[in-house]
C-alpha cells in the first residue's frame, strides 16, 4: 500500500493511523519525532563547547523540519511537520512539550480533530518558551517551526472553518 495514494495522501502519522492502524501510526509518529530531535542532539554532542554552537543546532532543527515537509525523494510532497517539530521542541524545552501534548490530547479528545489539536498545541509553544525565559535562538527556531506547521495546515484550516474537516471520530463539524 502506498499511503501517498490513499486517505489524505499525507505521509504523516495521522494518515498512517487511519489506513494501517494505531500501532503503525504511533511508530510513524515516534520516527518523525526522532527526525527532529536526533540531528539537534548529535550536533550538540559533536560541537561540544564550540562558540555559537546554538546556531548550527538551530539550523539542524530547521533543516529537519524542512526536509520532512519538502523531501526531494517524494517530489517535495512531505508531511505537515507536527511530529518532526515536536522532536525539535523536545530538544529545545522538554517541559514545554508536556504542556503542548496536554493541549493536543485535550483538543483531540474534545473535538476529534487532530489538525486542530496540532495547531493549538503548536500555538502554545511560543508563549511557553517565553514564559520559561528560554534564549532568543530557541524562540526564533520555534517561531519558524510553528509558522511552517500552520502554513502546511492551510487546507485543514479552511476545512475546519467550512465545517467539513475529517474528524478522528469520523463525524463532520
Amino acid at each position: 500500500m502506498n499511503i501517498r495514494e490513499q486517505g489524505s495522501k499525507n505521509i504523516g502519522a495521522t494518515n498512517v493511523s487511519r489506513l494501517l492502524g494505531k500501532k503503525l501510526g504511533f511508530l510513524t509518529f515516534l520516527l518523525d519525532c526522532a527526525k527532529g530531535y536526533l540531528p539537534m542532539f548529535f550536533a550538540g554532542l559533536l560541537l561540544g563547547d564550540t562558540p555559537n554552537r546554538h546556531v548550527i543546532i538551530a539550523l539542524c532543527g530547521a533543516a529537519a523540519v524542512i526536509g520532512h515537509m519538502f523531501p526531494i525523494y517524494l517530489g517535495f510532497k512531505g508531511g505537515k511537520g507536527v511530529a518532526t517539530g515536536l522532536g525539535v521542541f523536545f530538544y529545545l524545552a522538554p517541559k514545554v512539550v508536556l504542556i503542548s501534548l496536554a493541549v493536543f490530547i485535550a483538543t483531540v479528545a474534545a473535538t476529534g480533530f487532530v489538525s486542530l489539536g496540532s495547531l493549538l498545541a503548536s500555538a502554545v509553544v511560543l508563549p511557553c518558551l517565553y514564559f520559561f525565559t528560554e534564549p532568543t535562538w530557541k524562540l526564533l527556531l520555534a517561531s519558524f517551526v510553528v509558522v511552517m506547521i500552520w502554513v502546511k495546515h492551510h487546507e485543514n484550516i479552511g476545512r475546519l472553518l467550512k465545517g467539513n474537516e475529517k474528524s478522528f471520530k469520523e463525524k463532520k463539524v
